[in-house]
């Protein structure tokens, strides 16, 4: 019996209480401030598209400074404590390796889609993660997703899902632009 990516997710652990951050509750909880691709965009995603997901830990809440002076990259909300955040995936731009301690932050970072089955994906680090001693994950690793887990789709791909859209995925994007602006696709 071929083990379906579901299962896989569902088997799937991260050290330290690590695990994929569901961003359609992130942003049903902070909408102004955490917006996530809409159901039309993640629709659209193939195998070889670039999508952000963020790995973070319960577990390390404490916030060196004050929580009110960190501010998320991504959406500049306030932050309990700081989130890492990986702006391109390795394979577009190449980035100095950097040696950081671990602090037990989160980290958003870059997968390359390999896999999708139904809701579930499963893909490729596509970056050199600062925090890889604490959750498990590095680069090249092969990471199962649910589509509630992405954060973004990078601009690379962009130009392409609008193309590959039928009438009824154009008009309902067109709506989601009209009610949220052009942001977090």
């Amino acid at each position: 019996m071929t083990e379906t990516l579901a299962s896989k997710f569902a088997q799937q652990t991260f050290s330290n209480g690590y695990e994929l951050v569901d961003g359609v509750r992130m942003h049903a909880e902070n909408p102004e401030h955490f917006l996530v691709p809409p159901d039309v965009i993640k629709r659209q995603i193939r195998v070889g598209h670039f999508v952000e997901l963020r790995v973070d830990s319960p577990r390390f809440s404490v916030h060196e400074e004050q929580a009110q002076q960190c501010v998320c990259p991504c959406c500049e909300g306030q932050l309990a404590k700081p989130i890492l955040r990986h702006t391109h995936p390795a394979s577009l731009v190449t980035a100095p390796v950097q040696q950081m301690p671990s602090r037990g932050w989160g980290e958003d970072f870059w997968v390359r889609v390999e896999i999708q089955d139904s809701d579930f994906y499963a893909g490729t680090v596509d970056n050199r993660l600062c925090e890889s001693r604490l959750h498990g994950l590095c680069y090249r690793d092969r990471i199962v997703f649910h589509q509630n887990h992405i954060l973004a789709v990078h601009g690379v791909h962009r130009l392409e899902i609008v193309e590959s859209m039928q009438l009824e995925d154009l008009q309902e994007l067109a709506h989601w632009l009209r009610s949220n602006g052009n942001q977090g696709a």
